[in-house]
């Protein structure tokens, strides 16, 4: 069976580390790119051994690939796959998916009707460390409590503070805190325990009006989840699921860079730790996903379900927030 052709729009960094996951996948390559400039489109394509360059997105969209990924800015997500999903593409959509649950669905309905597959690129809800941890969580005996941490300092944020606007903190192309870092810990929150009966959100402003760090409260009933998220500070804490009978930690979420079992009696157990060396990641797990989808071989109905209700939470953390896109709230 041929490989599936895979064109690749945006040229960021995220999109090397995708073809590199490409190259470590069977059944699938890296077929051809779009950019807004040929300069740019060029330079990635000879990093990563494309051989087609577009700048134009029809011209693109009539090649002969059979699937695109999508890592434009988050504004431009459901713009590019509804366009993508009409000309018969399947789509890999980096996370989020959408800025609205509705967009979300709106795309999953073209991609029936064209027959095709739309799967979001969410990392950790495609490693098979999620699973792991999900086994691991009745060793801890009745659960009352968890944090999902992910405070990463952006690498952009030295240049905000000194009055540089780039992309990555600009609200009017969708980018916000729990946009770009707080959606990785909702969709495990959600992966791992379904829907809350209830949220209470907070966040923190710029005075751009960015949104640049949160914490949402969910309420599960007898048991309580909380997520923290930031572009603006680090945190060192893990993650931490926490039952009467002991916890589980958890490093990075983005990567699942460890999982531990510590109980109230002492005892401890490693779930897994140093999982990957040189260029590999869990990126690997989201693309060969998709290809199995592609080919018939994997039902993407859990992974909708995540998404969607990860949405759906994210819509109401910005509605309490007024963390507005321009009239997308």
């Amino acid at each position: 069976m041929e490989d599936l052709k895979l064109g690749i729009i945006g040229t960021n960094f995220v999109s090397d580390w995708l073809c590199d996951a490409v190259k470590e996948t069977d059944g699938i390559e890296n077929s051809a790119v779009y950019s807004r400039t040929h300069e740019k489109g060029s330079e990635f394509a000879a990093k990563h051994g494309i051989g087609c360059v577009y700048t134009d997105m029809d011209e693109f969209l009539c090649s002969d690939i059979d699937a695109v990924y999508i890592a434009s800015p988050n504004k431009f997500h459901y713009e590019y796959a509804m366009k993508a999903l009409n000309a018969g593409k399947h789509i890999l959509l980096e996370k989020p998916a959408t800025l609205t649950m509705d967009e979300f669905k709106s795309l999953k309905k073209s991609a029936g009707e064209n027959g095709v597959v739309v799967l979001e690129a969410m990392r950790p809800v495609h490693d098979p460390a999620l699973e792991m941890i999900r086994e691991a969580i009745p060793k801890i005996g009745t659960l009352r409590r968890a944090v999902f941490d992910f405070c990463q300092y952006s690498s952009r944020y030295d240049r905000f503070k000194k009055g540089e606007i780039l992309n990555a903190f600009n609200p009017s192309l969708g980018n916000a805190a729990v946009m770009d870092i707080g959606v990785y810990a909702i969709e495990v929150c959600v992966a791992l325990f379904g829907m809350p009966k209830d949220i209470f959100a907070r966040s923190v402003k710029l005075s751009n009006g960015f949104e640049g760090m949160g914490s949402v409260f969910f309420d599960y009933g007898d048991f309580q989840a909380e997520v923290v998220y930031s572009k603006i500070t680090d945190s060192f804490n893990p993650s931490v699921i926490t039952g009467e009978d002991g916890y589980i930690s958890i490093g990075k979420l983005s990567m699942m860079e460890y999982a531990d079992v510590k109980m109230r009696n002492g005892s401890e157990e490693t779930l897994f730790r140093d999982r990957f060396s040189g260029s590999s990641t869990n990126m690997v797990y989201e693309v060969g996903d998709f290809e199995k989808a592609v080919r018939g071989e994997l039902d993407v109905k859990k992974y909708h379900e995540y998404t969607e209700e990860t949405l759906k939470i994210i819509d109401e953390i910005r509605k309490q927030n007024g963390i507005d896109f321009g009239g997308s709230i």
